[in-house]
């Protein structure tokens, strides 16, 4: 066990570092020379990769929305309306498709002359077909419009999931006072999700970071004027169509840090909340 987990896990990073540090040669021939940090200070003065860390972090905005919506949609959910099992899977069913599927249905939906401009057009609402992937403007929220769609069903069963392993006395007691249902969501749903919103939201910004590839590559490959691009697009970018492994790698190892540093802060979370009596 000990040799696969290495052959999985630590023989990639450290060979990632490794190239981080390197001239790397592609040619059968050709011999790896060491670069120092060379690859690192090219990569941090890169306005490119700014621009791909900024747009992570815009990426970031989606979370604090899934997480509210998750937390008001499972709140309903909860309370079994009429055909709630139906909608739970509804909500669900995004999350398990393909993310390529999802990135090209969504672009033929949001093209110029796509399916949604079509029907604005149909409904003499010529003013609001925007061109929402071609646009420098439009093209990064609607992206995050897509993401939202496909990750809210993960939120939704996580905390409804948690909600249907607190005691119902908690519920009871507070609708005999006379709560109303915000007060509920307020004061006792929302306390007893702690745990699951932590988690989910930790999730999510790690995803934010390293998981966006799909939706950035089949949507808008990084355009228009390289509004899109993410961090990992930018390192693609670099090791196969520019051909320079070492700053790939050394992207790759800023990009790993980061992560690293989310994880670290999902366990620290954890600890903190199973102190608090959160578990």
């Amino acid at each position: 066990m000990i040799v696969f987990v290495f052959g999985i896990f630590a023989y990639p990073i450290a060979t990632l570092f490794r190239y981080s540090l390197q001239n790397v040669a592609t040619g059968p021939t050709g011999i790896s020379t060491f670069a120092g940090l060379d690859n690192f200070r090219y990569v941090f003065a890169d306005p490119l990769f700014r621009t791909a860390i900024l747009n992570n972090l815009k990426l970031f905005l989606c979370v604090p929305v899934m997480v509210v919506l998750s937390v008001l949609l499972a709140a309903v959910l909860f309370d079994r309306p009429r055909g709630w099992r139906f909608y739970r899977t509804l909500l669900f069913i995004p999350y398990v498709l393909s993310i390529p599927v999802v990135g090209v249905v969504f672009g033929y939906i949001f093209e110029y002359r796509g399916v949604l401009n079509t029907a604005l057009r149909a409904a003499g609402l010529k003013l609001l077909a925007l061109d929402w992937l071609g646009s420098s403007t439009w093209a990064m929220p609607t992206i995050m419009l897509v993401i939202i769609w496909k990750e809210l069903g993960f939120g939704v069963v996580l905390c409804l999931a948690r909600l249907m392993s607190v005691s119902e006395d908690y519920f009871e007691s507070a609708r005999v006072d006379g709560a109303r249902w915000w007060r509920i969501l307020w004061h006792v749903t929302i306390p007893q999700l702690t745990p699951a919103i932590a988690f989910y939201a930790v999730v999510e910004f790690i995803n934010m970071l390293s998981w966006v590839f799909a939706y950035i590559y089949v949507m808008t490959l990084g355009g228009p004027m390289n509004s899109t691009v993410v961090s990992e697009y930018y390192i693609y970018q670099q090791v196969f169509t520019n051909n320079v492994i070492g700053v790939g790698a050394a992207a790759g190892v800023v990009l790993f840090g980061i992560v690293a540093v989310l994880i670290a802060a999902r366990f620290w979370i954890g600890r903190r909340l199973a102190a608090f009596g959160y578990e």
